[in-house]
């Protein structure tokens, strides 16, 4: 029972944050069109905020274990609302830093949200460690749920209701607010090991020129990241003049993902054997 209330009390700072974070996912690229911009224009929106969020994914660990695990879901809350409130702007450089914010917010979103749970999970509560899968599983299990209906959400706010692509934007909002104050009033505060930046990142490239298994790994993992993006990024100017309701294909790409997983975890279980070499 007391790791059930733990559970819950993690998810219900998790979950809303992953839903804001879907929400937006459907009509990016609609809202910048809306704004009259050219094609090149929105690639060089999309850019600023991948590059922000490698950029920021190199210190966000140090980040977190410096500031805080807690205070760092709190400052996800806000830097992805303010994101989102950059969204109202039809002014170009404001729509540029709200992506530069948007890189941060995501690098905190999948950083700092699991390193409290298993700070807590191990140090705090001292729960068997085994459980943590436990807990991990179910919050991805939730996670394709989600994922399929804020495409449905942000479809029915956006042609539905006839608020705009600006809406599901607006929506997320409140509920990054909720994630925020949940970890306010619910969580208790960790820390992590403080480290030298250049000494982790020294540690990381180390193991990637030392290893050529972890090289290739990441080449791999790279080529395969840039067909997603590429891919996200020409899915909607491919679709719109069709007339395709965005957010229920966004629903269905969410669907077939998570299908995709399911077929894995059928593929590798004893009835197929089948092992990734």
């Amino acid at each position: 029972p007391a790791f059930r209330r733990f559970q819950r009390g993690y998810y219900r700072v998790y979950l809303p944050a992953l839903a804001a974070d879907w929400l937006q996912g459907p009509y990016l690229y609609k809202l910048y069109q809306h704004y009259r911009f050219l094609e090149e224009q929105i690639a060089i929106l999309y850019v600023c905020g991948f590059a922000s969020s490698v950029l920021f994914g190199l210190v966000s660990s140090s980040l977190v274990d410096r500031l805080g695990r807690k205070k760092s879901c709190v400052l996800f809350s806000l830097t992805y609302s303010i994101c989102c409130l950059a969204k109202l702007s039809r002014d170009y450089l404001v729509l540029a830093a709200g992506r530069v914010l948007g890189g941060l917010s995501t690098a905190l979103l999948f950083s700092a949200f699991e390193v409290w749970y298993v700070h807590e999970h191990v140090e705090r509560y001292d729960f068997p460690t085994e459980w943590i899968a436990v807990t991990f599983s179910r919050a991805a299990f939730w996670n394709n749920v989600i994922a399929v209906g804020a495409g449905g959400a942000a479809d029915l706010f956006t042609e539905w209701l006839g608020l705009g692509p600006v809406a599901p934007f607006m929506v997320s909002i409140p509920l990054l607010v909720l994630s925020g104050v949940f970890a306010v009033k619910n969580w208790d505060e960790n820390y992590g090991k403080k480290r030298a930046f250049s000494k982790t990142c020294g540690d990381g490239l180390k193991c990637l020129l030392s290893d050529r298994r972890v090289l290739l790994l990441g080449t791999i993992q790279a080529l395969f990241e840039s067909v997603v993006y590429i891919f996200i990024f020409l899915w909607t100017p491919v679709l719109d003049p069709h007339g395709a309701p965005l957010g229920i294909v966004f629903s269905s790409f969410m669907a077939a993902s998570t299908l995709g997983s399911s077929l894995y975890r059928l593929a590798v279980s004893k009835s197929y054997h089948l092992q990734p070499v």
